[in-house]
């Protein structure tokens, strides 16, 4: 008699908590009570959770959201702090920024984006990454590196132009303003906004529509419209990430922590 595989486990995961329903996998970014922040555990575990989910085999399809408030609000101000007291720590940020985005770009499953609430930051990035995003009416999205004192270079330099044209996304990638969902749909860089409590089931109507379809032409067209999405990201990623990595220990970028803690206005000083 053969004995059946037993399903592999993400047990191990502590900041993401991943549930099964059939071949449907939900992943969840799970610090609520930090809205999400990314720190030093959960930057890791997202450079690692695409590539442990495409060797599952089974799963077919992801839908990927955050608990509590937010999807994601982008850095964890006190893992910033990290980093600039030991730059080096950012070498290997770095490299998890880099297989964050090409584990993402390089996974042939559907991952379907349910925007609970705001995506920030790295977290809009992540949100971008997928390929469906529905977002609920509450949500708001946007990357304010720059107003931290960063480069967004992680990735949302080459994602943005991509999504909405040079001219909309230098715009928000040089003021750092957020927008409403609803703003976000409209000028192509979301795929679709729902009112909040209807999200979970327009989300999971569609991860179940497209588990039921045919997927290996749904997986190979996946992989098909993302090899332009690929080579933009090649060409562009590491020159963005060392500009990143630069500013990561600029004045303004301390100014930009120092004033998060004090609750204040930053007074840049271009340094």
């Amino acid at each position: 008699m053969t004995q059946e595989k037993p399903m592999q486990s993400y047990d191990h995961y502590k900041t993401i908590k991943c549930e099964r329903d059939g071949r449907i996998m939900t992943v969840t970014f799970n610090r609520p009570d930090q809205l999400n922040a990314t720190d030093a555990v959960l930057h890791r575990e997202a450079s690692r959770i695409f590539t442990d989910l495409s060797y599952d085999d089974d799963v077919d399809v992801i839908v990927l959201t955050g608990a509590g408030k937010a999807f994601s609000a982008g850095g964890d101000v006190n893992w910033m702090q990290d980093g600039i007291d030991e730059p080096t720590r950012f070498e290997r940020t770095a490299r998890e920024a880099r297989d964050i985005v090409f584990s993402m770009l390089d996974m042939e499953k559907p991952v379907i984006c349910m925007m609970n609430g705001h995506a920030i930051g790295l977290g809009a990035t992540i949100a971008l990454l997928c390929d469906i995003i529905i977002a609920s009416d509450r949500a708001k999205v946007g990357d304010p590196h720059v107003l931290m004192g960063l480069v967004a270079g992680d990735g949302g330099a080459v994602l943005w132009p991509q999504n909405v044209g040079y001219a909309k996304a230098k715009y928000y990638l040089m003021t750092g303003d957020l927008m409403t969902a609803e703003e976000a749909e409209r000028i192509g860089l979301i795929t679709k906004v729902v009112p909040a409590d209807q999200l979970e089931a327009e989300a999971y109507g569609l991860a179940k529509r497209i588990a039921s379809g045919p997927l290996k032409a749904i997986s190979w067209t996946k992989i098909s419209v993302n090899l332009q999405l690929k080579a933009a990201m090649h060409a562009s990623f590491d020159a963005g990430i060392a500009y990143e990595t630069v500013s990561n220990v600029s004045f303004d970028h301390q100014e930009a922590v120092n004033a998060f803690r004090d609750k204040r206005e930053p007074q840049f000083t271009g340094r």
